[in-house]
């Protein structure tokens, strides 16, 4: 499903090289859910990054369904993103004065899909996540665990084979992350959704079925 080789990471400023991963080298199988922990700056982000194909490598390469993808055009990344990939963030990114379903919509506007059927997938996503009641609400009017399963209805509209988590459990407290958690857990095992998640969380980690741990930029296990 995902297979990186040799990857590296540099920032460069005029007088500084950082270099963010060093020489990665994973595989995640189709249907896996893993686990990224290390300390804050060791990585974690950058390499959701990389695969979420937000950012590109300075080396190695990236395959996702076994399509060779990091040094493809930004319009074609672009359109693999939308396609397969979703996205779910700690800080929810909601956009606050559209509707809880017009939200959700969001991704499928980047598709050929009719108005109708954009309605339809929508509100099938919120009923997976629970949310169906509150799709005419606005996101102020929601709790953060509700905020983010509608994140993760966005996440799941256009049916994505792969799930990027950067800690998605960040900004809430334990009975509303173990919730958004139990979540996670049952998409990956009835929709078969591959997921990566970044967490500092390990009771959240010890969830899934690989922790993958950082440490300046290297895989140390």
């Amino acid at each position: 499903m995902i297979k990186i080789e040799n990857l590296n990471k540099s920032y460069f400023t005029d007088t500084l090289e950082t270099q963010a991963l060093q020489n990665i080298n994973l595989d995640i199988a189709e249907g896996e859910f893993v686990s990224v922990m290390g300390p804050s700056g060791c990585g974690k982000s950058t390499l959701l990054n990389m695969i979420g194909l937000i950012d590109q490598p300075s080396e190695g390469k990236i395959f996702i369904n076994q399509m060779q993808l990091e040094s493809l055009p930004e319009k074609r990344l672009a359109e693999f993103r939308n396609q397969h990939l979703g996205f779910i963030f700690q800080s929810f990114h909601l956009i606050s004065d559209l509707s809880v379903i017009d939200n959700v919509e969001l991704p499928l506007l980047y598709r050929k899909v009719s108005a109708r059927e954009r309605r339809k997938m929508a509100e099938q996503a919120l009923e997976k996540v629970g949310l169906i009641h509150r799709k005419t609400h606005y996101p102020g009017q929601l709790s953060g665990g509700q905020r983010q399963r509608v994140a993760i209805a966005r996440a799941i509209i256009g049916q994505p084979s792969v799930l990027l988590a950067d800690e998605p459990t960040g900004n809430l407290d334990s009975v509303l992350g173990t919730q958004v958690m139990d979540l996670l857990m049952e998409l990956n095992s009835t929709s078969r959704v591959t997921i990566v998640m970044v967490t500092h969380d390990e009771g959240i980690a010890k969830r899934t079925n690989r922790i993958i741990r950082l440490f300046d930029g290297s895989i140390v296990n």
